[in-house]
Parts: structure tokens; C-alpha cells; sequence
């Protein structure tokens, strides 16, 4: 039992080789040597949590290389002394504002240079790889002559997410290792593999535990490991008729994820092997002029943006979580989510509900959402197990978190109130799911009305990043502050808003849906509507999306606006009603605008004579949504252009590329935007009325 548990404390050890010396010549880097005459080169990024790559480390780097050119060890370990992983990839910061395709040419030049030297370096290279290895950071891992992984590592190329593709010689070098279809698949859809699958490809050549870490060093050194070769199945990949084949079928499969306008990237990629696949050398050197003109695109720069976005709403979550445990009462598709959700990031969760049958039903979904989540079914249990049942609703109790999810009905949200504040321990923190109510309203009947804040979480709960947390006049700012730090805790985007009808993202993108419905009014074809947004780069059309949400929901939350903003959103066709009446919510009832299959719409091909769609229906969809932006700006219902961009991207899938609704129109022009409205609002009626912030917006 005791070397057992001794083996584990071990395993959280890094294994790093010889103390170095304090002090030392680098800033980024610690080398020193062992008994056996083996270089150790430890990364350890100065004043980071995580290693990463920029200008000024690769040029530390350059001159470690040097002094082992001239020293010749009898081996060199590359290793990262930072717990967090290997090495994270590049730092994004230095591709922002990228303009000038030659400028990246040279500097990816100068990478690429010490890169290379890396690899040609005379002496035995082993990278050890434990946490994440990613981008830059498995380039410079494939430079080494041998890979071995410690079993928590993972390996990735997520470059396609910031409209890139690897540029530090990675298309060439996994190409020529592993099987390009492999390797390709793995570039195009930036997913990250886990160390077994990295040694079954021939991406790694040992997988080991951290106090193996010395003698698997020894044995990559010294002739000891079987190192993964490319078999000749990868050659015949790799030669030229065959590349010209799988490229085609591959720029099939890329068009439906993203379309070519949109996202350059994956084609490029598929370009570059296509045309030098097998040649190393040629595909080197074009792999830096292809790298270089995707940096300066404004899918790329957008993309970007979006990247430091998602890093500006972490921070704004902060740290000093206080919530351990989380008592969720509503067990319904929203609440009994959140519980799995909550319970999937080490909270422990009491869920609440009148009936059993929605509890059992959260728990069913929560197990099948774990098993796609979670690797190991140990885990599954363990987490299953922080998911507890609580018909008597004792958690309130003890929870210091009560997250309420019941229907959108005033007056029973606030019988749920009445009954569970007593019980509510001090200091535990009331948030309501509601996404449309206005706390004001809610907080009424509450006797400690300043614990009361909005925690919105949008459907489905496991991929949708954003939360608002929303706040009333009267709430107690240390509480927000550790709502807001919870919402962070559970690896969720949060996003501040003042307590108004619809707050941000509802707000926005009701007039979106409908709009489509008005459309539909005029005899558009439903395929067309969805095809307008789609094409401009949303996930999914308006028509698709208000099926996809509840067509009651809709409903509610568009009565809700419009009491509140009149006809400044389009009005509700009374067939929406009656559709509602009739039971026709949707994929949730299997029948809405479309008719749903396991989760999906059937939507058939577009009728022949139904038209396409045009610039002007483009902009009738989209458009309110900026302007819906600005006046939320002008009102103060949220603080900054920036959050709001992200809100819309992490809370709706807003296109990425186009950087958010502010960004787009910024980038459009502002004037074109305004003139675009007005034009639209003598033709169509005030509700395209331009806001009058856009006069003050910047």
C-alpha cells in the first residue's frame, strides 16, 4: 500500500534530470547535463503559467543549439519543467494585427530556421511530452528524433480554429511519420489525442510514467527504444496520384464543416500536401508562404480576436470560487443540464424536481453525456456519483449555490422562492435560470432580496460557453463577484448584464427568428430564410434555430420583448400561436417548422422555383442584431463593445470569423450599417430604425 501510494506522489513529480544551477545564462531555459553525459534542456517560460513560443524564446533557443553543436552531448532531453504541459503552441499575441504577408514570411522564416536545426543536430534528441502538447509545441517535438509521452499527455493541432494551419513545419513532418489521412484529419479539425492514441498512430514511441521518465531517456538514447518508423502504407499515401484522390475527397468533407469564403485555412492545407506531399523540402518552404498569406486574411485576424475575447471573459471571472456544493430545482432540459453540467466539474449537486420522472430523465442524460466526455469509465461513476437525486429538496440546506430552473411563470418562481429562502443557509447565493423575467420583478417577494442574481445558461448547457450573470440594483457585490467566479469555476464564459427585458443575448437575437417569421409571411421558402444566415456564416438558420430553442419559448420571450419595446420587433404571426396550440414546439415534440429525427431536421431539398437567397434578406436577419447590440451598449445594460461581440459568439455561434455583430459592423462601416437600416425601415417599418448609439459608436 505505502509504495503505492509513494508510486502516485511520484507520478505528480516532474522528472527534469539534474538540479540546474540557480541563475543560469537563459531566461527561458535551464540546461544541464547528467551522469551519462545527457543534455537536459528544461522550458520553463519566464513569469508564464504555460510554455509557449515567441520570437524572443526561439531565439534563446537558436543559441542552446549552438552550444550543443559545439559541446556534442551524449544525448539531449527536451522537456518542460512547467506543470501545466510541454509547450501550449505559439503566443497568439504576436500574430494580432498581422497585415503584410512578407513581414510573417520572414519571421516564420527565422522560426522555421532554428526548427530545422533542431532536427539536424547531431546527437540523440528525445522530447519527454507530458500534459498538453500542442501547435508550435508538437513542431518542436516532431524536430526531435524520438518522442516518449507520459500517460496524461495530449497532442493537437488546433492552428484551424484561428483560421491557420500548422507553420512550424508540422504539415511536412507529420505527414511523412504517422498516415497522412491521420495526420490530416487531425489538422484539419484541430482535435486533440490522448497519449495511447499518439503511440498507436506512431506520433510518440513509448508511452511511460513519470518515474520510468530516466531509464526510457537512457534507452531512446542509447539505442534501447523501438522507434515508431512510417510504414509503406504512408509512402503510398503520399505519392502523387493518391494524394490528388484523398485531396479531393478531403475538400468535399471541409466544404460541408465550413465553406471555402469563409474558412481559408483547411483548403490551404489540403492544397500544400496535395501539391508537395512526400517532397519535405518543397513542402517546408511552401508551407511558410501559405502560413503567411493565411495570417494577413480577416477570417484569421478575426478569429483571433475571438481567441483573446474568450481570454478576457475568464478574467473577468476571476478566481476565489466559494461554491462547493450546487442544490438545482427544476430538473427539466435546462436545469437537470446544469446539474450535469455542475457535477461534470467537481461540484457536487443536489437536484430537485416535483415529479421523478424528470429527475431520472436529467440523470439519463447526464450518463450519456459523460461517456462522451469523460475517458475513463471510473470517472463516469465517480462523476454519476457528485449527481445526486434530492426529490425532498434537503440540499437547499447545505447547497451554496441554489441555481432555480422552473417554467418562465412569475408567480411560480416566486412560490419556490417563498419556500426554499428560509431554509437557505447564510451567505449561500440565490440565481435564477430565468431568460427573460426582469429580477426587479422577481425579487419582490424575497426578504433578502440582495442574494437574488441571473445565472443564464444557454441550450444545450455542454457546448455553450457563455453565462450572463445578471444583476439588479440591489444586489450585494460580493455576492455577484463569487457568482461570477463560480461561473468561471465551471469552465464557463461569464458575461456581466444589468437586469433588463431579454437582457443581451435573447434580445438580440429574437428580432433574428422573427424576422424569419415575417419572411415566411411574404411566402419565402423556410429552406431559403436558413440559407440567407447560413451563408453569411450563422450555425444554423433562424428558422431551424427557433425549432431548435421551443417555438413556446419563442413565443413567450417575443411577447415578453415586444410589451416592453413595442414595434421595435417584428410582429408575431398569430400561425405561430396556433402552431404553439397544437402542440408543434419543435425538435422537443419532434414536429415544428421542421419535422425532427433523433435530434436532427429534415429538411429536404429547397423547391425548384423558391428563389435564392438575397443580400437584402441577409440583412434584414442580420442587421437588427448589431443594432440590438448598440442600444444594450447605450443603455449600460452591459459595459463594453468587446464583451458583447464575445457574448454573441460563445452564447449563439454568431459567426466566428466575421468577429462578432459590433466587430462585423464596424468592419462593414458604420455608415453603410446606419444607411442600410434606415433604408430597410422606410421600406419595411420602424422596427430597422438605427439606434441611436451608433452615433457615439466606435
Amino acid at each position: 500500500m505505502e509504495s503505492r501510494i509513494l508510486d502516485v506522489l511520484d507520478d505528480r513529480v516532474l522528472e527534469l534530470g539534474p538540479k540546474p544551477e540557480a541563475g543560469g545564462a537563459y531566461r527561458n531555459f535551464k540546461l544541464t547535463r547528467d551522469a551519462d553525459g545527457i543534455a537536459w534542456l528544461l522550458f520553463d517560460r519566464e513569469g508564464a503559467s504555460a510554455n509557449t513560443l515567441s520570437a524572443d524564446v526561439l531565439e534563446e533557443l537558436d543559441k542552446i543549439i549552438a552550444e550543443l553543436e559545439a559541446q556534442r552531448p551524449a544525448g539531449l532531453v527536451v522537456r518542460s519543467a512547467k506543470k501545466s504541459g510541454f509547450i501550449a503552441g505559439a503566443d497568439v499575441n504576436e500574430f494580432r494585427g498581422a497585415s503584410d504577408p512578407s513581414v510573417v514570411e520572414r519571421a516564420i522564416g527565422r522560426a522555421h530556421a532554428v526548427i530545422d536545426r533542431l532536427e539536424a543536430l547531431r546527437v540523440p534528441s528525445v522530447a519527454v511530452i507530458h500534459g498538453f502538447c500542442l501547435g508550435g509545441g508538437l513542431e518542436v517535438a516532431l524536430a526531435c528524433q524520438s518522442r516518449i509521452a507520459i500517460d496524461d499527455a495530449r497532442f493537437g493541432f488546433p492552428e484551424v480554429m484561428l483560421g491557420l494551419h500548422p507553420g512550424l513545419g508540422g504539415t511536412a513532418r507529420f505527414t511523412a511519420l504517422v498516415n497522412p489521412m491521420q495526420a490530416m484529419t487531425l489538422m484539419l479539425t484541430g482535435r486533440t489525442i490522448d497519449a495511447r492514441r499518439a503511440k498507436a498512430l506512431g506520433l510518440v514511441d513509448a508511452v511511460t510514467q513519470e518515474r520510468h521518465v530516466r531509464n526510457a531517456v537512457k534507452d531512446a538514447v542509447f539505442g534501447g527504444l523501438k522507434r515508431a518508423r512510417p510504414g509503406v502504407m504512408n509512402s503510398i499515401l503520399n505519392a502523387g496520384p493518391v494524394r490528388g484522390f484523398l485531396a479531393s475527397r478531403m475538400r468535399r468533407e471541409a466544404d460541408k464543416a465550413a465553406p471555402h469564403e469563409h474558412y481559408p485555412a483547411p483548403f490551404a492545407l489540403i492544397d500544400l500536401w496535395e501539391k508537395h506531399g512526400g517532397d519535405k523540402a518543397a513542402m517546408l518552404a511552401a508551407e511558410k508562404v501559405s502560413f503567411a498569406k493565411l495570417m494577413v486574411t480577416p477570417t484569421a485576424q478575426n478569429l483571433i480576436r475571438v481567441f483573446f475575447l474568450r481570454e478576457q471573459m475568464k478574467k473577468i471571472a476571476g478566481s476565489g470560487n466559494k461554491v462547493g456544493h450546487v442544490h438545482v430545482i427544476g430538473a427539466g432540459a435546462m436545469g437537470g443540464d446544469i446539474a450535469a453540467w455542475c457535477a461534470h466539474q467537481d461540484m457536487r449537486v443536489t437536484l430537485a424536481d416535483m415529479k421523478a420522472e424528470p429527475v431520472a430523465g436529467a440523470v439519463k442524460r447526464a450518463s450519456d453525456l459523460y461517456k462522451k466526455i469523460v475517458r475513463k469509465p471510473t470517472e463516469v461513476r465517480d462523476t454519476l456519483d457528485r449527481l445526486i437525486p434530492d426529490m425532498e429538496g434537503e440540499g437547499v440546506r447545505n447547497a451554496d449555490l441554489i441555481i432555480e430552473a422552473v417554467p418562465e411563470k412569475l408567480e411560480l418562481k416566486q412560490k419556490v422562492y417563498a419556500s426554499l429562502e428560509p431554509k437557505m443557509k447564510p451567505g449561500a447565493i440565490l440565481a435564477t435560470n430565468t431568460s427573460s423575467i426582469p429580477l426587479q420583478d422577481l425579487r419582490t417577494t424575497l426578504a433578502r432580496p440582495e442574494r437574488l442574481v441571473g445565472l443564464h445558461f444557454f441550450n444545450p448547457v455542454s457546448r455553450l460557453q457563455l453565462v450572463e450573470v445578471v444583476s439588479h440594483d440591489g444586489n450585494d457585490p460580493e455576492l455577484l463577484k463569487e457568482a461570477t467566479a463560480f461561473v468561471g469555476a465551471i469552465d464557463r464564459l461569464p458575461l456581466p448584464v444589468k437586469s433588463s427585458p431579454g437582457f443581451l443575448v435573447n434580445r438580440a437575437l429574437t428580432p433574428y427568428m422573427l424576422e424569419a417569421m415575417v419572411l415566411l409571411d411574404e411566402k419565402v421558402d423556410k429552406t431559403v430564410i436558413d440559407a440567407a444566415a447560413e451563408k453569411f456564416g450563422m450555425p444554423m438558420g433562424p428558422i431551424e434555430l427557433a425549432d431548435q430553442v421551443g417555438l413556446d419559448i419563442c413565443l413567450d420571450v417575443g411577447d415578453m420583448l415586444r410589451s416592453k419595446f413595442g414595434d421595435a420587433l417584428p410582429p408575431t404571426p398569430a400561425w405561430l400561436r396556433e402552431k404553439v396550440q397544437k402542440g408543434e414546439l419543435g425538435r422537443k415534440t419532434g414536429k415544428g417548422f421542421y419535422t425532427w429525427t433523433d435530434g436532427k431536421a429534415q429538411k429536404g431539398p429547397t423547391p425548384p422555383n423558391a428563389g435564392q437567397p438575397s443580400a437584402e434578406m441577409t440583412d434584414r436577419l442580420i442587421l437588427p442584431m448589431s443594432n440590438v447590440c448598440v442600444a444594450c451598449l447605450r443603455e449600460g445594460i452591459v459595459e463594453n463593445a468587446d464583451v458583447v461581440d464575445g457574448a454573441m459568439i460563445f452564447g449563439t455561434g454568431y459567426a466566428p470569423f466575421r468577429g462578432g455583430p459590433l466587430n462585423y459592423a464596424r468592419t462593414r462601416g458604420v455608415d453603410d450599417v446606419v444607411a442600410t437600416l434606415r433604408r430597410l425601415a422606410e421600406k419595411f417599418g420602424g422596427r430597422f430604425t438605427p439606434d441611436a448609439g451608433w452615433e457615439t459608436f466606435k
